[in-house]
């Protein structure tokens, strides 16, 4: 069977790109690597400074879709149990949207909302330099 031409390709592209990494382990020229420009100190600084707060928000957006998903369950499968209506009508793909629904609505919330004070947080604190 193999690996595909082109995901080979990307593959063999990809880990041609690592030497560019900074001590991070993030691309400074380019997140492909088919840069020919070469970043300078504060917009590497920036660069960095921009994926840390995505990966805050991640982290924030995944602790509040956990927090979410359990406080969406178990009233949601409580109800299912022992409210006539909802014994009726809520079959199980019913009761994952709306479990998943709020994960997903409380995941991207968060994520917006942490990402844009990382950001907000960071432009007051290079007005200061």
């Amino acid at each position: 069977m193999g690996i595909p031409s082109e995901l080979m390709h990307y593959w063999g592209q990809k880990t041609s790109t690592n030497r560019n990494l900074n001590h991070n382990h993030y691309d400074i020229n380019n997140c492909n690597g088919r840069s020919l420009l070469i970043a300078s100190p504060a917009e590497e600084q920036r660069i960095l400074q921009s994926r840390l707060c995505t990966q805050e928000g991640v982290r924030a957006g995944i602790k509040a879709a956990a927090i979410t998903c359990v406080v969406t369950a178990v009233p949601t499968l409580t109800a299912v149990r022992m409210i006539p209506w909802a014994k009726a009508n809520l079959n199980h793909t019913a009761q994952a949207l709306i479990i998943s629904g709020a994960s997903i609505a409380a995941y991207f919330i968060t994520v917006d909302k942490t990402i844009l004070e990382c950001a907000r947080r960071n432009a007051h604190y290079n007005k200061k330099d």
